[in-house]
């Protein structure tokens, strides 16, 4: 039964994600001959409605492919396809016998592993399906939510041994390593690095660092000191990533105060590591919560000089870091308006109007920007050959505002 829930995962991946999810078994097949007779029921018109029982493990690559061209030939009915991410984290795991583990805001030696979360056929891309009450919905439920379906622990040597597998079977070995913010659970972490992994169709490994934040809107003066105590721990999983697996092309993504331990991380890094840099594809820093001043003049040189693409998503409409602004009395890179940062090197990317919600504050994962994050990772277009971008020109540079 084990190899016909990875057969149907793999098929329904295949369509709804163009593979980019899907993590190849060992011992893959080419060819249809281990797994001519897969099917055990057919409809009417000759379409697969169930697989056979004993259908062996290896045949899951060859349907994944046969269902990406042929779709007519997958079976029906999958409520949800799973995308398999890995994790590092220095949160202490929660006590007790909760499945699947679980990590709280304690703070603790970094820690490893992978785990699957579950993304319904009826999602909508930028959306993070979850319960609500609203809608009397007090339960996750897989074919409606995007739920996290286990956890599995790791030491260090087999996650780095596992993860470099997973890297080398993407046909350009890439990596995408995201950061969370502020009011984040490990929960929450991983949910959204599969959501993004899912929408922008990403084809390498999705890794996620988690870490302590409390996950409580009240909590953000305890998240900024979590944030700076990870920071150490930050750029050692990254020097890592980089010299512990074969990624040729790394995609750094972080958001809101994730972005503070990000860019010191990854400065002091290539301050240690030059050789690494060429490994960095692209960095995209969304709603950084760092006083704007001291990023135009600690922090954007650095980036900027290093040569990595480099994007910063802004928006007038974060309330979350107008808070921010108000409470420690300055703007934020993440702002927008008249003191916008425009500096040469990093391309700014105004994205006012593109979030609804009430904080305006995860606009990055928002279907206006997922699709200009799509061509940027995917196929590395700067701002001035992405659709739906205006270029504005100001005296201190040009910057790009969504177009609709």
């Amino acid at each position: 039964m084990m190899a016909v829930r990875l057969l149907a995962i793999a098929c329904a991946t295949a369509v709804l994600a163009g593979c980019g999810a899907y993590v190849k078994p060992p011992g893959q097949v080419s060819d249809s001959s281990a797994c001519a007779k897969a099917c055990k029921t057919f409809d009417k018109d000759g379409q697969c409605l169930a697989y056979r029982e004993d259908i062996p493990q290896q045949c899951a690559e060859y349907f994944a492919r046969a269902c990406a061209t042929s779709p007519e030939r997958c079976p029906k009915g999958n409520a949800y396809v799973l995308v398999r991410v890995w994790y590092a984290t220095d949160r202490a795991r929660i006590k007790g016998d909760a499945t699947p583990i679980d990590f709280g805001a304690e703070r603790s030696p970094v820690s490893y592993g992978q785990l699957d979360v579950s993304i319904p056929a009826s999602h909508r891309l930028g959306d993070l399906e979850s319960p609500s009450a609203l809608r009397l919905e007090f339960a996750a439920d897989p074919a409606h939510h995007i739920v996290l379906q286990s956890v599995t622990s790791l030491p260090a040597a087999r996650f780095f041994d596992e993860l470099g597998s997973r890297i080398q079977a993407s046909k350009t070995r890439d990596a995408l390593v995201f950061l969370h913010g502020y009011n984040v659970t490990f929960d929450d972490a991983a949910r959204r690095t599969a959501q993004l992994t899912y929408d922008l169709k990403f084809p390498g490994a999705p890794i996620f660092y988690s870490w302590p934040s409390v996950g409580l809107t009240g909590a953000y003066t305890l998240d900024e000191q979590s944030i700076e105590w990870s920071q150490t721990h930050i750029k050692q999983f990254l020097a890592d990533v980089l010299t512990n697996t074969s990624a040729e092309r790394v995609y750094l993504i972080a958001h809101s105060m994730g972005n503070r331990a990000l860019t010191r991380a990854f400065i002091a890094l290539l301050r240690e590591r030059t050789d690494l840099q060429s490994r960095v594809r692209q960095i995209v820093l969304a709603a950084p919560d760092i006083d704007a001043e001291v990023f135009a003049r600690d922090l954007a040189p650095a980036l900027a000089s290093s040569g990595i693409a480099t994007t910063l998503y802004c928006s007038a409409d974060d309330k979350a870091l107008l808070a921010s602004k108000a409470v420690h009395g300055y703007a934020r890179a993440g702002d927008a308006g008249p003191r916008m940062l425009v500096i040469p090197g990093i391309e700014t990317v105004d994205a006012t109007g593109a979030d609804t919600s009430f904080m305006g504050h995860s606009y990055f994962a928002n279907r206006t920007i997922l699709s200009d994050l799509f061509y940027l990772v995917s196929e590395g277009k700067r701002a001035d050959n992405r659709f739906g971008l205006r270029r504005v020109v100001t005296p201190q540079g040009p910057y790009w505002v969504y177009a609709p």
